[in-house]
Formats: C-alpha cells, structure tokens, sequence
C-alpha cells in the first residue's frame, strides 16, 4: 500500500494534511488533522491525536472543537470498557458503604437486567436511545409481561448511579441515562393509596389484640410510627425512661445474601430521636417485665446478643414475616382491608397530623429525609374533614361581624 500527502497549517488549527493512499490499485484521498490534548509527564513531549475528514474544513471544525474542549478541561480519552466491565468494577469497589441490602439489589440488577442487555456495549458509545429500548423491553422472565413500572425505575436508579460513578471517573463525558434533559422517559409509578385505620379501627384493632404475643410490638409501632424493622431492632439501651425518648440508631435487617439476619444502621444512615407518649413507655416497661420473667424461665439457655426488646422466648431476634402474617391475620378478621404492618406507620403519620403535630416534628419522627415525603401520609380521615370544617365555621363566625362593620 503506497501513501503520499501535503502538509499544510491552517493557522490555530493545529497541523492539517492532505493524504493518498492506494488500495488495490484505487487511489483514496481524505484530509487528516492532528492536535495536542496533553503533554507526557515523564518526557515532557506533546500527546497528539488525529482526526479526518474529507474536507480541509470539516477537519478545521474538528479540530476547533476538540481544542475547545482540551481548554475547557472537559475532555477525557474515550474509554475501551465495556458496560459489563465497567459494571462489575463498580460493584466490587464502589458499593463500600453501600447498605446491605441496597448493595444486594444492585447487584441483581445488574446481574439478571443491565449486564445481558447492554454488558457487551462500549462504555463510551453507550446511547440514551440504546437505554430507553432497554427500559422499554424489560420484561418479567416467568410471564413475559412488562416490569412492573416501580421495578423499571429502581432498575434506572442502579443504572444512572453505576453511570454517574463512571463519569466521576472520567469514563465517560456525561451520564447517557440522565432522564433530567429529556432524553430518557421512565414509566410513571403510581403508588396504591394506603387507607389508614380510623378512629373507631384503631379501637376495634386495640381491643382485637388484647392477649396476643405480638401485641405490644403493634402498639408500639402504631404510635410511634417506626418502622418495622426499627422496632424489631430496637435495644434497651436506647430508651431514655427519664426523659421518654427513643433513640433509633439501628434496625434488624436480613442479609439477603448471607441469608442470615442482623443489625444494621436505620433507613439512610441517620440515627433519630422520638419523644413518646406515657402510655407508650408504659408499654416498654410491661415489655421489660414479660422479658424478665421469660429471662428466669429460659435460664442458661436465655441469649439476647443484641439486648433487642422485643424477642421469642429464649432470647432470639423476633422473625419479620411471622409478625407480619399475624397481623394480616387479625385485620383479615376485623375485615379491614389490605393493610400492612408498614401501615401503623401510615396511621401514625395521619393521627399526627391530624391531631395537630406540625409537619416538622412528624417529619423528624417518622425519618423522612424531606416534609414532601409527607405527601403519602396525605389521606384525610373523615375525623379530620369535620375538624377542618368546623374550624373554619369558628373563623367564619369571627370575621363576618368584622367585615360587615367595615362595610
């Protein structure tokens, strides 16, 4: 293969050449530019790169982009990688810190969604077109109908932040799966609204668990508003009963891959501090009384390694799904509803706010990072409309005579 060219400067554009080459027996000729992107640190010479073009101009254009960029400190070298490379570096060293189970999930989604679909695509040409048709075929590998819309956003959320890491990395320029720019539609997830108890509800299901086992476990989550797993991890060492106060620094989780239970940091890592009612330490101290006596009965056999408050009668961590499939079971028979454990929070939330509680303290209390959390606790209990109304005719009852003397 022969090869002949013209050198030629076009002035601030680097070194632009006219090029020949023959290739089998055609002649084929292009325009090739090279500019300076950095300079080696070890011999101090220039590290150039090439561009080309069939035109002198498109290469000058090129070139002043590119130039443009190196300036800006905004360009880094396409990289090789592929997502599937790059996925599994950043699950082995970048989810250090990472909670337990999230860590869990992220890897899942990598696992059985990111890595089959997009594993083989080069970091560098990966496209918000290539992610969308991604999103959009996703689909349940047991009945083949589309991911449920909440899964396809947490799948996104895995994504976006593997991504965002690369960029940090200088991997990549920009996160291809950023939906901020219109470029990626997600589905919209609608949340089933929750109903919580009412008034008389709460009373029927108060008096419905008199005597269980797990009865004390409920009263506690429903006015307090913890979450399950906070009250299932929830040690003696965190109860101020001078100053009726809980400290909630800790929940009892499962290691999905450990398959094993144990105690990890609350939701977002931040511990909080709830100020009860009487009643509620009342129930704490009945708690650590029915403790005590199961501690004599168990003897040597009695281990509490967690020092938890609420556990089985050797001593052993309480088990989620059984808490859980009993109060199912009650609130079938009270015929209430598709309610959860998790909805004593939801009820917490309402009285709260219904009573009167600003929406600061509820916040605090529940461990919402933000008041517009507050927004799924927004269901209005008949109890609360009348409330509403019924200061509202005070309000009117004051101003009227008031606006009328103005008139």
């Amino acid at each position: 293969m022969a090869q002949k060219g013209n050198s030629r400067k076009s002035s601030g554009m680097g070194t632009i050449r006219k090029k020949t080459i023959i290739r089998n027996g055609t002649e084929y000729t292009y325009w090739e530019g090279r500019y300076t992107v950095g300079y080696d640190t070890g011999t101090g010479k220039q590290i150039q790169k090439s561009v080309s073009g069939k035109t002198q101009k498109e290469v000058s254009q090129k070139i002043k982009q590119l130039s443009r960029t190196v300036d800006e400190d905004v360009y880094s070298e396409p990289s090789r990688m592929t997502v599937g490379e790059w996925l599994q570096i950043w699950q082995a060293e970048y989810l250090v810190g990472v909670a337990v189970n999230t860590a869990h999930s992220y890897r899942s989604d990598c696992r059985n969604h990111i890595i089959p679909a997009l594993g083989a695509v080069q970091l560098s040409k990966l496209t918000p077109i290539m992610i969308q048709k991604f999103y959009n075929g996703l689909r349940n590998k047991n009945t083949g109908e589309p991911l449920n819309p909440k899964t396809v956003r947490d799948i996104h959320g895995t994504f976006h932040r593997a991504l965002n890491k690369a960029v940090a990395l200088d991997l990549i320029a920009r996160n291809p799966a950023d939906v901020s720019n219109g470029k990626i539609e997600l589905p919209r997830a609608e949340e089933k609204e929750r109903v919580p108890m009412e008034d008389d509800e709460v009373s029927r299901f108060i008096e419905e668990i008199e005597g269980h086992k797990y009865r004390l476990v409920y009263l506690v989550t429903l006015f307090t508003g913890l979450r399950e797993g906070e009250v299932l991890g929830l040690s003696w060492d965190r109860i101020d009963w001078k100053h009726n106060t809980i400290q909630v620094k800790q929940q009892l989780l499962r290691d999905r891959e450990a398959k094993k239970y144990c105690i990890g940091p609350p939701k977002r890592r931040k511990t909080r501090e709830i100020r009860v009612a009487d009643e509620v330490m009342g129930w704490l101290r009945e708690q650590q009384a029915e403790q005590e006596r199961l501690k004599k009965l168990a003897g040597k056999a009695w281990n509490n390694e967690w020092n938890l408050v609420f556990t089985r009668e050797f001593g052993s961590h309480l088990v989620p799904c059984t808490v859980y499939e009993n109060f199912k079971r009650i609130v079938k028979e009270l015929d209430m509803g598709e309610q959860r454990v998790h909805d004593l929070r939801h009820a917490y939330a309402t009285n709260s706010l219904g009573n009167g509680d600003d929406p600061e303290t509820v916040r605090k209390n529940l461990g919402h990072y933000s008041i517009i959390m507050l927004d799924r606790y927004g269901h209005r209990k008949s109890t609360m409309a009348i409330a509403s109304a019924s200061r509202m005719s005070s309000y009117i009852r004051e101003v009227l005579p008031k606006a009328r003397l103005e008139a």
